[in-house]
């Protein structure tokens, strides 16, 4: 499966210590995330990861585009809920595309933690079985 792995500023450590703790079911998966979290995790962990351009730059935009070609099977998305974001328009579509393409969605460490077990357990299986091209 493909996950995209995003994170706010203020986020990314929780990123990063969230992938550590998670590296063995994580190493099992195409990883793909905007550019400083990707290096950040990367750096920390090992794990190889597709990075694209920062958040701001268009990062953002260009998962967002994987999302609707069906090439992406899960968002781990850390927000910071307090600060308001120039960005935040973006993360609104990132957040939609997801739900009209049904791909689970993470925005804080609690529901993670839940989809990763999923993930370990196979009960995102059916993403497969979906989207059987590439996976």
């Amino acid at each position: 499966m493909t996950i995209a792995l995003v994170a706010h500023d203020t986020k990314k450590e929780l990123m990063i210590q969230f992938c550590i703790a998670y590296c063995q079911i994580l190493s099992h998966h195409h990883l793909i995330a905007t550019s400083t979290t990707g290096r950040l995790v990367a750096e920390a962990t090992g794990l190889n990861i597709q990075r694209f351009l920062p958040g701001g730059h268009g990062g953002d935009q260009q998962i967002i585009s994987r999302i609707a070609c069906d090439e992406v099977d899960m968002l781990l998305f850390f927000r910071d809920p307090i600060s308001a974001k120039p960005t935040e328009p973006n993360e609104m579509n990132l957040l939609r595309i997801c739900d009209v393409h049904n791909i689970p969605v993470a925005t804080n460490i609690a529901t993670a933690e839940v989809l990763i077990h999923g993930l370990e357990n196979g009960d995102l299986d059916w993403r497969t079985i979906l989207n059987p091209q590439g996976r």
